[in-house]
């Protein structure tokens, strides 16, 4: 009776180990790299998140902005029969026939942070991302109405737009919401309009090589804020005070950014977080709970922007600098 006993609970810990690697899942991650201090921190939440989960693996790929890297590891991801595929692609375009591969292969997809142009034409299980058309309009808006409370509402004022990397997904919608931004602000003119990468390196560089060319920047609006602080290196050193004689409106709102405006050096920030590891996480829960999802973005911000200089802007939340750097994680 005891060996039987033996041999039958000696089964039902092989059943038990089975059935327990059976539920494990991976979870591979394609992160274009790290541009800034905001995609660090969107890649720790991500990765942190499905590394703590019990029973998930993550099989995770750096491209390095390169999106050759980023097709070869997609392909890779397919190749070790990964369960789900999170993806965030450096730029927009180029990914039709890469991401029809990952359909044939019935992995389910998470678009993360950026949007690819074919999304119409590919499935995917859900798609998180920053409103980045918004997110543009509200840089202008701050600084159009920060120009009118210091009484320069009338004055014409020059504007300097440094976008991000060009063909991505938050360049092109940010630029779109600060093009449009300026049509209600007659008095802002645009004088100079170049990518700097997303990356404080060429922001500094950018920004360099416009105050040896532009006549006159009053405005400088930055698609992020790595490349804002950048741009702040380039304007010291040419002599001129940041946050004075050029206004300076970042977007991400990174810690940095924050230190930057307690300094007086950056005048706002405008909000992206890119805390998506627990959204993440919920989704592949649900999705194998047999969930599904519409095929709409989900917006982690929920419509709420914090902007930092003290205009309020009606659903901005405006917020002292000083009292949050101390609680930014990143």
């Amino acid at each position: 009776m005891k060996k039987f006993l033996a041999v039958v609970l000696a089964l039902a810990l092989v059943v038990a180990l089975g059935a327990s690697a059976f539920a494990d899942i991976k979870v591979a991650f394609s992160q274009i790299g790290q541009e800034s201090d905001w995609r660090t921190a969107n890649t720790d939440s991500i990765k942190g998140t499905i590394e703590a989960h019990e029973g998930w693996e993550l099989v995770y790929d750096d491209a390095q902005q390169k999106q050759e890297n980023q097709i070869k590891a997609l392909r890779n991801f397919i190749t070790q029969g990964v369960d789900y595929i999170l993806f965030t692609g450096v730029v927009s375009t180029g990914w039709d026939e890469v991401l029809a591969e990952v359909n044939e292969a019935e992995i389910p997809l998470i678009l993360v942070d950026r949007m690819p142009d074919c999304a119409d034409k590919i499935d995917y299980a859900a798609a998180f991302g920053g409103d980045f058309v918004e997110e543009g309009r509200r840089q202008v808006a701050w600084a159009g109405e920060y120009l009118k409370s210091i009484g320069r509402g009338d004055e014409e004022v020059c504007v300097a737009i440094m976008e991000g990397t060009t063909g991505a997904d938050a360049q092109v919608g940010r630029t779109e919401g600060n093009l449009a931004a300026l049509k209600e602000y007659p008095n802002m003119k645009l004088v100079a309009q170049q990518s700097g990468n997303f990356t404080r390196t060429e922001g500094q560089a950018v920004m360099e090589s416009w105050l040896k060319s532009v006549d006159k920047i009053d405005v400088l609006i930055v698609q992020n804020d790595d490349m804002g602080l950048g741009a702040i290196d380039a304007i010291k050193a040419a002599g001129k005070v940041p946050g004075k004689d050029i206004i300076i409106v970042g977007c991400d709102s990174v810690k940095a950014a924050f230190e930057a405006i307690v300094a007086g050096e950056m005048n706002c920030t405008v909000e992206c977080t890119p805390l998506y590891g627990p959204f993440v996480e919920k989704t592949i829960e649900a999705l194998e709970a047999g969930e599904t999802f519409e095929k709409t973005i989900v917006h982690p911000e929920e419509g709420v922007y914090d902007c930092v200089g003290g205009i309020d802007l009606g659903t901005v939340t405006s917020v002292l600098a000083a009292d949050v750097i101390d609680s930014r994680v990143y």
